[in-house]
């Protein structure tokens, strides 16, 4: 997106406050990824026009994403996932803090062996996922069984900074980042030919990928 218009349209966005403002603070301070304003913004938006009762997060985090889909959805309930210790313990103080321990369930653990504690909670409405980008084909076919018929799964960071529409050959990285940015543009490519879901990519924030399911559910591909 252009420079002036992605300036403009964060310029737009009302300033946070509180625990929200704390919590932003924290994760620029601490180099914690928490989904950029922009971003949050348009998954709030898609919040509040699917309406759903129930939300499942791939990445807690220190809980900002939870807390501000918990907020915009007094209704819904919330199960997040999250493997690093020092985040968990981070995310149920914010929970707290915020009111919503009651409202919000997180699993501790790897999610990708996380999936019969998922099970226990589902099906969803909605799926989130916001955690380790080299994983996020595995996230998708380990959690879609779990989404409800005509779900959306809502996949963030996939544009990594703007890197999968560059020549990376020509660019002097890791290999290991090479590897990931090839691996984010299989997915992509993968999302947008997955034969039960329709996909489309929008340049906000980090790239946010919304694929809604075509029908029902218990079709075969």
């Amino acid at each position: 997106m252009n420079g002036k218009i992605e300036q403009y349209l964060h310029s737009l966005i009302p300033e946070r406050t509180g625990l929200l403002k704390e919590l932003e603070d924290f994760a620029m301070e601490n180099n914690v990824p928490i989904m950029e304003p922009e971003g949050i913004e348009v998954l709030l938006q898609i919040l509040r026009l699917h309406q759903p009762k129930a939300i499942l997060e791939v990445g807690s985090a220190i809980g900002y994403s939870a807390i501000r889909m918990a907020e915009t959805l007094p209704e819904a309930r919330i199960v997040t996932l999250e493997r690093n210790e020092a985040r968990i313990e981070q995310a149920r103080a914010n929970f707290k803090k915020a009111g919503l321990s009651e409202r919000i369930t997180l699993i501790e653990g790897d999610a990708l062996e996380a999936g019969p504690k998922v099970m226990e909670h589902g099906p969803f409405d909605i799926i989130f996922v916001d955690a380790a980008k080299g994983q996020y084909k595995r996230f998708f076919e380990l959690f879609e069984p779990f989404l409800a018929d005509a779900g959306i799964i809502i996949t963030d960071n996939v544009l990594f900074k703007g890197l999968v529409a560059e020549n990376i050959e020509e660019m002097e990285m890791t290999r290991r980042k090479r590897a990931l940015i090839k691996k984010i543009r299989d997915f992509n490519i993968w999302l947008h030919d997955h034969p039960h879901f329709d996909t489309v990519i929008l340049p906000i924030g980090d790239g946010v990928a919304i694929s809604k399911h075509r029908g029902d559910k218990n079709e075969k591909a």
